[in-house]
C-alpha cells in the first residue's frame, strides 16, 4: 500500500528543544517528520547509532527489531550496553536507555519475523549489518520499492561501508540543497525582451537556471512587482526573466528579489536492477576506483557469509581471505566497464571485515539517519543509491600478526580484530584533552569510552567545558537529559562516558581554555597529554587552543559543524600545518552608516534592534548604578569626551525625565520611543535628505543600496505596533523593579492615551559617508553642557542612601516569557517596514539576534567518526613522531543535505630556511636549556657560538629586552643580569609559581645577512 506521509496535521513543535534543528530543516519538515514510523531492523553498534540519532531528531515512532544476542565483539560500538549484558537480546539491553532519549517518540521492540504485513505499517525501512546484495535483502527491497516504502541498507563491515536507497521510482524533494531564500537588492531592470534584472554587488544571487524569484518594491516598471518568475542566469550578480518589459517605464530605484527553494525529483530502481548498473558517490579523488571495487568486493563478502553461516572471514585468515576475493573477481567480471580491482587493498579490508570499529559506526549512523530522515521530510537530496566509504588508510604497516587479532573475549573485541591487542593497549594508554563538552564533546566522550581512549590506570580523558545544561542541548547532546538542565556540561558528560565503560578514566573541569588560565592549563598539563580534540564553537577559542599545540607540539584533531555541513582537519607535528595557517576570513561587520540610517536588508534591522535593546535596557542601567556607586565614575567620563554628553543625557533621562514610578508611565515611555524611532528620526532623515536629493555628482542620493524611508504612523489596530509597545513598557518596568502587567487590552488603551508631542525636523548633521571622520564635538561645549545636566542630576549619595540601584537586563534569547525576542522581532520588523525591507517571523529574528548556529545530530555523529579514524593515524604514528606517510591522513568536507563528501590530504607545514641550509618549520624553535638561567650576554654568545647567529635585538612579550642601538650604560647595567630577571624588571611583571619557560624572539643576521630564524624556548628554572 501507498503511505502518504506529506499530509500531515498541523502540531506543536517544542521549539525549546528543538531550535538549532529547526533552522536546519524547517517546521514543515520537522512536522512530517514527527508523523513518520520506521523500522529499524538490526541493533548491534552502527543500528544502535541510527536508532539514537533519529529518536533525537524526533520522528513519530521508531520501532527497533532484532532476534541476535549482545556479543563482546558487540561491545566496542553498542554504547549502551556492557559487559553484563552479553548474552541478552540487543534491543532489550538497550532499548530503555534509548526511550530516555526523547519523550516526544514512540520506542517499541517487533520480535517476530518481518512479513510484507509488517513492513506495511511503515513509511520508512532500514535494515543494519543485513548482507544487502543476498536474495533476502533484494526480497523486502522489491516489496518496499513496489509499495512506496522507501527502503535503506546500511552496513559496517571493519574499515569499510556501504549505505543504499531506494525510496520509489516517484521520491519528492521540497528543498535540494537547504539552503536559505536569497533576498537581494535590485540596482537596475532594463526595458528589454527578455527583461534583465542586476542585483546589488553586495551579494551574489547565488540562483540556478529556472529557479523562481519573486520580484517587489521595484519603482518604475511595477508592473513587475508582486509576480514569480523562473530566471536564466546570465552572471552572479544578474539574470532575465521571460517578460517583454519594451513597453515598461524606466526603471528609478529599489525593490528586492527573493529567491525561491529549488525543488525536484528522483527515480530510484529497487536493488536487484540497481545493483547491475550502479551509479556511485565519489568522495575521494586519491581513490576513484574504489566505490566500483567495493561493490565487487561487497558482492564477495556477502556470498562468503551466505555460505559460512553469516559469519564474516576470520581476522587475517589467508585462506578464507582469497575465497572472498574469488567471489568478488567473479563479481566483477558480471559488472560493466568496471574498472581494475586492487586486490592488495580489497585483501586488507577482507582480513578485517569481521571488525566491529566505532567510528564506523558513528560515520555511517549519522550519515543513514540523514537519510531515513529525507525518506520521511522530503527535505534534501537522497544519495543516489550507492555510497561507499573506507579507511584502510588507518592500517598500520606492516599490518599486525594474526596472532595478536584473535578475540579475546573483551569489550575491545571488534577493534581487536582489526588491529590487534597491543594496538588497543596503546590506545588505553593515551591521554587525551576534549575542549567542549557540547554536541561535538558528547560525541567524542561516547566514541573514546567505545574505542578505549584512555581507558586505563596509565591512560587519562580530560574534558573542560564551562557552560551549564540547556534544554535546547537535549536534542544533540545526547549524554544530558532533562533533570541535568543547569549542571555543568563536563561533569555530567563524564559521568555519562564512564557509565558506558568503567574502565574510562576521565576527569570533569570547568575551566575556559584561555590566557586567563594559563596557571591551571600549565606547562605540565601540556606536556602530560598526548592530544587534543577540540569540540569548540568559536574560532577565537580554536586559535587559542592550536597555538598550544603547535608550541606544545601535540596533535590536534579540529572539526565543526554548521547544520547539515561540516568538516574535521588533522594537525599533525612537523608534518602538516596547523589550523591557524589556513582559516576562514572574518565575518563582515556591518557600516555603522547603514546600521544607523541605510538599512537594506533585515539583517541590519536586527542588529539595529539588538544595538536599541542593549541602549535601552542595558547599557543606561549600568551607566545609572555607575553614577551611584562608582566614586570615579563622573571623572572616568572625561577620559571619553566624544561620549561623555550622550552618557550624562542617559543618566538624566533615566533618573529625572523619564524615570518611571508606575506602569502606565512604563506605558507612556514606550509609547513615546515607538514614535521617535520609527516616525520622528525618519522624519529627520528625510528632511535633511528629501527623496529627491541629487548628490554633486549629479546622481540621485536615493539610489543603489540607499533607499528612502518612510514614517510609520501609530495604529493601535497592528499588533507589531502593540508588541513594541508593550515589550518596551514591561522591558522598562524590570529595569526600575515595577511590577509589569500584560493585559494587552490595558497596554493598548494606555498607549492610544498617550499625549505625542508634535514633531519639527530641524536643522542637523547627520553622517552619510562611512569614510569620512565623525564630526568632534567641542570640548569646551561639550564638558559645559555635561556639567549644566549633571548639576540637574540628583545626588549619588542620595540616591545611595535609598538603595536605588537599576537592574541591568542581559539579553536572553531562549525565554519566550521574558519579552525579549518580542521586543527585538517587533523593533526589528518595524524598522524594515520603515525601509520596505522584506520582514522576518520570530523564528528568522531569533536566529540572527542570538547568533544561533544550526545543528543536527546526524552531522555531530558522522564527523566524530571521522576524527576517530584520524586518532587511530595519530596514534600508529605516535603523535607525528613516526613514519605514518602525509596521504594517509584525511581532511573531510561534507554536506548532507547534497550530498556531499569529500577527503584531501591535509596541507604539508611550509618550511622555511636561513643560511646555505637551516630549515624550519612553524613546529620548530631554538630550545634553549643551559641548565641554569645564563646571564643575557651567556644567552647571545649562546647562538653565536652555536648557531652562528649574532642577535641584534630580543623581545620577550611586548618588551624589548636587548637591542645593539640601546645605550651602552643600560647595556652594561643588564648584559650580567640573569636572563629572567631582566624580562622581569621590564615587563613589571613576576612569573607564574609554575612557569619554567620564557618564550622570545630574535633578530639576527647570518653571516652578516638578515635572516628570520625561529623563536625561542629558554628554560629558566625547574631544570631536572
Amino acid at each position: 500500500m501507498s503511505m502518504e506521509i506529506d499530509k500531515v496535521k498541523e502540531q506543536d513543535i517544542d521549539e525549546g528543544l528543538y531550535s538549532r534543528q529547526l533552522y536546519t530543516i524547517g517546521a514543515d519538515a520537522m512536522r512530517k517528520m514527527s508523523a513518520s514510523k520506521i523500522l529499524l531492523s538490526g541493533l548491534n553498534g552502527l543500528g544502535c547509532e541510527i536508532a539514537k540519532n533519529l529518536i533525537l531528531t524526533g520522528i513519530g515512532s521508531l520501532t527497533l527489531h532484532d532476534n541476535a544476542a549482545v556479543s563482546w565483539r558487540d561491545l566496542t560500538s553498542l554504547f549502551y550496553a556492557t559487559e553484563n549484558d552479553v548474552g541478552k537480546n540487543r534491543v532489550e539491553a538497550v532499548m530503555s536507555k534509548l526511550t530516555e532519549l526523547n519523550k516526544y517518540v514512540e520506542v517499541q521492540q517487533h520480535t517476530g519475523e518481518i512479513t510484507p504485513e509488517v513492513l506495511s505499517q511503515y513509511q520508512v525501512v532500514v535494515f543494519v549489518d543485513y548482507c544487502t546484495s543476498a536474495e533476502s535483502t533484494i526480497s523486502v527491497d522489491k516489496y518496499c520499492h513496489d509499495n512506496g516504502i522507501k527502503f535503506i541498507s546500511v552496513e559496517g563491515r571493519g574499515l569499510a561501508g556501504l549505505i543504499f536507497t531506494d525510496f520509489g521510482p516517484n521520491h519528492e524533494i521540497n528543498d535540494v540543497d537547504g539552503e536559505e531564500s536569497i533576498t537581494a537588492l535590485v540596482s537596475s531592470v532594463t526595458n528589454t525582451n527578455p527583461v534583465a534584472v542586476t542585483v546589488h554587488e553586495d551579494q551574489r544571487h547565488t540562483l540556478e537556471d529556472g529557479q523562481e524569484v519573486l520580484l517587489t518594491d521595484i519603482e518604475g516598471p511595477s508592473s513587475l512587482n508582486g509576480k514569480t518568475y523562473p530566471v536564466t542566469v546570465t552572471g552572479p550578480f544578474s539574470f532575465t526573466i521571460a517578460v517583454d518589459g519594451t513597453k515598461n517605464p524606466p526603471y528609478k530605484r529599489g525593490g528586492y528579489m527573493k529567491s525561491f527553494k529549488r525543488t525536484g525529483k528522483v527515480a530510484m530502481k529497487c536493488l536487484s536492477e540497481s545493483m547491475a548498473a550502479p551509479e556511485f558517490m565519489i568522495t575521494d579523488f586519491a581513490k576513484m576506483d574504489m566505490p566500483s571495487n567495493l561493490h565487487c568486493w561487497f558482492q564477495g563478502l556477502h556470498k562468503f557469509m551466505v555460505s559460512n553461516n553469516n559469519h564474516p572471514p576470520a581476522p587475517y585468515d589467508e585462506a578464507q581471505a582469497k575465497q572472498v576475493l574469488d567471489f568478488t573477481q567473479s563479481a566483477h567480471a558480471s559488472q560493466k566497464d568496471a574498472p581494475e580491482l586492487n586486490l592488495d587493498v580489497l585483501k586488507r579490508l577482507t582480513f578485517t571485515a569481521g571488525g566491529n570499529l566505532n567510528p564506523m559506526a558513528a560515520f555511517l549512523g549519522g550519515f543513514a539517519a540523514q537519510e531515513a530522515l529525507k525518506a520521511c521530510s522530503g527535505k534534501f537530496t537522497p544519495i543516489n543509491q550507492w555510497f561507499y566509504f573506507d579507511a584502510v588508510e588507518a592500517l598500520p604497516d606492516p599490518l599486525p600478526p594474526a596472532e595478536d587479532c584473535s578475540p579475546q573475549n573483551s569489550r575491545y573485541d571488534g577493534q581487536i580484530v582489526v588491529f590487534g591487542k597491543a594496538f588497543q593497549d596503546k590506545i588505553c594508554r593515551q591521554k587525551n584533552f576534549v575542549v567542549g563538552a557540547g554536541a561535538l564533546g558528547c560525541e567524542f566522550l561516547k566514541n573514546f569510552a567505545m574505542i578505549g581512549m584512555g581507558c586505563s590506570p596509565s591512560g587519562k580523558v580530560i574534558v573542560t567545558d564551562m557552560d551549564s545544561i540547556e534544554k535546547s542541548n537535549l536534542s544533540r547532546q545526547f549524554l544530558f537529559r532533562a533533570q541535568h538542565i543547569g549542571k555543568m556540561k563536563s561533569e555530567v558528560a563524564a559521568i555519562a562516558a564512564q557509565d558506558m565503560n568503567k574502565d574510562m578514566n576521565i576527569t570533569a573541569m570547568a575551566d575556559k581554555v584561555a590566557p586567563e588560565t594559563e596557571n591551571t592549563f600549565d606547562d605540565s598539563f601540556w606536556e602530560g597529554i598526548d592530544g587534543v580534540t577540540n569540540a569548540l564553537d568559536n574560532i577565537q577559542a580554536r586559535l587559542y587552543t592550536d597555538g598550544k599545540c603547535v608550541y606544545y607540539r601535540k596533535p590536534l584533531m579540529e572539526s565543526g559543524t554548521l547544520g547539515t555541513k561540516g568538516n574535521i582537519q588533522v594537525v599533525v607535528p612537523f608534518k602538516t600545518e596547523s589550523y591557524a595557517s589556513s582559516r576562514d576570513p572574518p565575518e563582515k561587520s556591518i557600516p555603522i552608516c547603514t546600521l544607523k540610517h541605510f538599512p537594506n536588508a533585515i539583517e541590519h534591522t536586527i542588529q539595529w534592534a539588538r544595538d536599541a535593546f542593549e541602549g535601552m535596557f542595558h547599557r543606561g542601567a549600568e551607566d545609572v548604578n555607575a553614577y551611584i556607586y562608582q566614586k570615579d565614575f563622573v571623572a572616568s567620563l572625561d577620559k571619553e569626551p566624544g561620549s561623555k554628553l550622550t552618557t550624562v543625557q542617559g543618566l538624566y533621562d533615566s533618573l529625572v525625565k523619564s524615570k518611571p514610578t508606575t506602569f502606565e508611565q512604563c506605558v507612556e515611555w514606550g509609547r513615546l520611543q515607538f514614535e521617535e524611532s520609527f516616525n520622528n528620526s525618519i522624519q529627520q532623515l528625510l528632511f535633511n535628505f528629501p527623496v529627491d536629493t541629487i548628490t554633486s555628482s549629479g546622481e540621485p542620493f536615493w539610489s543603489g543600496p540607499k533607499r528612502p524611508p518612510t514614517p510609520i504612523a501609530f495604529d493601535a489596530k497592528d499588533p507589531l505596533h502593540i508588541d513594541f509597545v508593550l515589550s518596551a513598557a514591561i522591558l522598562r518596568a524590570h529595569n526600575y523593579h515595577i511590577q509589569p502587567s500584560t493585559d494587552v487590552a490595558k497596554i493598548t488603551e494606555l498607549a492610544c492615551k498617550t499625549t505625542v508631542p508634535a514633531f519639527t525636523p530641524k536643522k542637523t548633521n547627520i553622517q552619510v559617508d562611512e569614510n569620512a571622520k565623525p564630526e568632534e564635538p567641542d570640548p569646551a561645549t561639550s564638558s559645559r553642557d555635561s556639567g549644566a545636566i549633571l548639576g540637574l542630576l540628583p545626588a549619588a549619595t542620595a540616591l545611595s542612601g535609598e538603595k536605588f540601584k537599576m537592574n541591568p537586563i542581559e539579553f536572553e534569547k531562549d525565554d519566550d516569557t521574558n519579552y525579549h525576542m518580542t521586543f527585538i522581532a517587533a523593533c526589528a520588523n518595524l524598522r524594515a517596514r520603515n525601509y520596505k525591507i522584506p520582514e522576518a517571523d520570530k523564528s528568522r529574528v531569533k536566529q540572527i539576534a542570538g547568533r544561533i548556529i544550526p545543528a543536527m545530530v546526524t552531522t555531530t555523529a558522522l564527523v566524530t567518526g571521522l576524527v576517530c579514524f584520524e586518532w587511530y593515524k595519530i596514534i600508529q604514528d605516535d603523535g607525528g613522531a613516526g613514519q605514518k606517510p602525509m596521504d594517509a591522513y584525511k581532511n573531510g568536507f561534507l554536506n548532507i543535505a547534497l550530498p556531499f563528501v569529500t577527503f584531501s590530504e591535509p596541507i604539508k607545514t611550509p618550511v622555511m630556511t636561513y643560511g646555505p641550509d637551516k630549515k624550519f618549520t612553524l613546529w620548530d624553535r631554538f630550545d634553549v636549556n643551559l641548565g641554569r638561567d645564563v646571564s643575557l650576554q651567556e644567552f647571545i654568545d649562546y647562538f653565536m657560538k652555536e648557531h652562528q647567529l649574532e642577535i641584534s635585538i630580543i623581545s620577550a612579550g611586548k618588551a624589548i629586552i636587548y637591542s645593539f642601538f640601546a645605550p651602552k650604560a643600560k647595556l652594561k647595567e643588564r648584559l650580567p643580569k640573569p636572563v629572567s630577571t631582566v624580562v622581569k624588571e621590564i615587563n613589571k611583571t613576576d612569573f607564574a609559581p609554575t612557569q619554567k619557560y620564557l618564550n622570545m624572539e630574535i633578530c639576527c643576521t647570518y653571516e652578516n645577512d638578515d635572516c628570520d630564524v625561529p623563536y625561542v624556548r629558554y628554560q629558566f628554572r625547574n631544570f631536572n
